[in-house]
């Protein structure tokens, strides 16, 4: 028997039941994130999503105006706007509508597991480390495009490796809601369309050149979107500091290669991530273990790895080379597949297996509480929630001892500060904006003439002062060229600049926000560092 014939039996096994399998998923991911679902909106929440989704909610227009408009496709927007019309506009609803989102996801991760090994214990395992790796446990409750695009990757996998189906329109519409989700979620069905080509010349048979026919239409649905924004803005991708951020001043080789070193470390090593892959990679010394009878283990086939490892690999050139940021999330639909390649090569060739389960399951319940020791984005585990508290409590102090106050600050406590929609204040408080707290930026604030009189002040990028995996200052140089790094002044620094005095500060696990009263308008005049 064939290798694809041998995938195509396992396929054909075990019956699937979406009704059976969701529910169960989505109150897990509701009761986990409980403690979560009343927190108010978070970085790119609250600077873009949230302001793009309430834009259509209330005037129905596709493009935000509310907030620089990126381009992003309008189906995250679309989805959060019907979720308010039924229940109401609040944090919980939009929170409880992402944990749908990513039971979503999750079931696909299911299905994946069934359809590639053909046992439920697997997909179980599959499905429970998935939905605690800190990433994705993160990103579960966050209002991001990504988590829509990657639901809707994962079930157009799914779809594309089921056997039993003839035609492609179920994957192709799932690869077209992923890019009308996000715009990147085309590297995939394209990266696939490219393998099924592939597949023509290495196996001749042209049934492949209809698949990858088929796998390219998700471009006509994201090209019309992109018409009609070009349409309504005479921009085709957002504006054009948009675009030389994530595009054009991301191309120098240096930068792509570095940026590719931090993507494998992030698909095999982020967040403990780490303990299921070297574990894997010690199954794979010892021998395939029999089943009862006496056939061995089977492995995913070598069709499906490499259906998988196209995936993996076009998403880490892709994200290499476009996106000033190395979010994480931008890889949120290869987390599934690396831990599903990790559960059953524990199950093949250890007895066991339920032990090297548990391990991956504390290292990734650690990664959710502990901070990992070098730099990395809040978001990627419950790091965001620190950073909302802190910034939460330091409003309050502003509201109780300086209500009238103009408040200096940076992004994205600036919004914060000025819409009451995202959950912090209920009126608007009148800020001068600044970019960051670095000692350039608190130089520039030193000379401004709007009459500030408190300042809320944070760290904006985790930085931990002791980092036992830094790499000195030529690394910093680099990260400073390429990746927007900056160190904040802390908070005394930039009192002393400013001729201001700490009137609250507090700390969160390396994370720290202050807030500064200044006696009169400010006429700062700049001392010498």
């Amino acid at each position: 028997m064939s290798d694809r014939d041998k995938s195509s039996a396992v396929r054909q096994r075990h019956p699937f039941s979406i009704w059976a399998v969701f529910p169960a998923i989505f109150l897990a991911d509701l009761l986990t994130h409980w403690p979560l679902l009343r927190l108010p909106y978070y970085w790119d929440e609250a600077g873009y999503y949230i302001p793009a989704a309430l834009d259509f909610f209330r005037t129905g227009s596709l493009i935000p105006f509310s907030t620089l408009s990126n381009a992003h496709p309008p189906l995250p927007s679309i989805y959060l706007a019907a979720a308010w019309k039924i229940f109401g506009f609040s944090p919980t609803i939009t929170r409880v509508a992402m944990c749908c989102v990513a039971s979503l996801a999750l079931t696909a991760t299911w299905k994946l597991a069934l359809l590639t090994t053909g046992r439920q214990p697997v997909a179980a395992a599959t499905v429970a480390l998935t939905a605690i790796y800190p990433v994705f446990f993160a990103q579960s409750s966050l209002a991001h495009a990504d988590l829509f695009a990657a639901a809707a990757t994962l079930w157009a996998i799914a779809f594309l490796l089921d056997a039993g189906r003839a035609n492609l329109w179920a994957p192709v519409v799932c690869f077209s809601l992923a890019v009308l989700s996000k715009e990147t979620a085309i590297v995939t069905p394209l990266a696939l369309a490219i393998w099924e080509l592939w597949l023509v010349f290495r196996n001749r048979d042209r049934k492949h050149l209809g698949r990858a026919a088929a796998l390219s239409l998700p471009v006509v649905p994201l090209s019309l979107w992109y018409f009609y924004y070009w349409h309504r803005t005479r921009f085709v991708f957002g504006n054009p500091e948009y675009l030389r951020y994530n595009a054009t001043a991301t191309l120098t080789p240096l930068r792509v290669l570095i940026a590719f070193a931090h993507r494998l470390l992030h698909i095999t090593a982020h967040m403990n991530l780490f303990v299921p892959v070297l574990l894997m990679f010690a199954c794979m010394l010892l021998p395939p273990l029999k089943e009862e009878d006496g056939a061995t283990r089977p492995r995913i086939s070598f069709d499906d790895q490499a259906f998988f490892y196209v995936v993996i690999l076009a998403n880490l050139i892709f994200f290499s080379i476009l996106g000033g940021a190395l979010l994480t999330r931008y890889l949120l639909p290869l987390y599934p597949l690396m831990i599903l390649l990790c559960v059953n090569t524990f199950r093949r060739r250890l007895k066991q297996w339920p032990t090297l389960v548990a391990l991956s399951a504390a290292g990734f319940i650690a990664g959710l509480f502990v901070n990992p020791p070098y730099r990395f984005a809040p978001e990627d585990n419950l790091a965001y929630r620190d950073v909302i508290l802190l910034h939460q409590s330091a409003i309050a102090q502003i509201l109780q001892r300086y209500p009238h106050s103009m408040v200096l600050t940076a992004w994205p406590a600036t919004d914060e500060l000025s819409k009451p929609e995202l959950g912090y204040v209920e009126q608007p408080i009148p800020i001068v904006a600044i970019d960051n707290f670095s000692f350039a930026q608190i130089q520039r604030a030193a000379q401004l003439t709007q009459p500030y009189t408190a300042a809320l002040i944070f760290s904006t990028k985790y930085d931990p002062p002791r980092l036992p995996f830094s790499l000195g200052r030529r690394n910093e140089a680099i990260d400073t060229r390429f990746f927007d790094f900056h160190h904040d002044l802390m908070p005394a620094v930039i009192a002393r600049l400013l001729d201001g005095a700490v009137t609250w500060q507090a700390q969160r696990k390396g994370q720290w926000a202050a807030v500064l009263h200044f006696d009169r308008p400010q006429e700062a005049r700049f001392l010498e560092h």
